[in-house]
């Protein structure tokens, strides 16, 4: 009986996944109304949106200046001076905010 009970104290873990503290969640309002949060996470160079009631991944697309994602029909755009924009679902490109 010791013997079973060292073995099953010796058994992996099952890994919990953590949240990193690198990771980066924020949420954004927009001038024309829409509401997003945005992800970032470590060693992953797209941005994983939630938008509209569903979750978007982006690419990161080439950026002549500051960074731009797109995929899904949304595409967002972060400027060097820290500007967000995002142009989705044929709404025109809008200002947004960290709220």
């Amino acid at each position: 009986m010791v013997l079973g009970a060292t073995m099953a104290a010796a058994a992996p873990v099952a890994a919990v996944p953590r949240v990193s503290a690198q990771t980066t969640f924020e949420s954004y309002r927009c001038g024309d109304g829409t509401q997003f949060i945005v992800a970032f996470y470590p060693d992953d160079n797209r941005a994983h949106l939630q938008i509209d009631g569903r979750e978007v991944t982006l690419a990161k697309r080439l950026a002549i200046s500051g960074a731009r994602y797109s995929g899904g029909g949304v595409s967002l755009q972060i400027t060097r001076a820290g500007a967000i924009m995002i142009k989705h679902v044929k709404r025109p490109l809008t200002a947004c905010e960290q709220i």
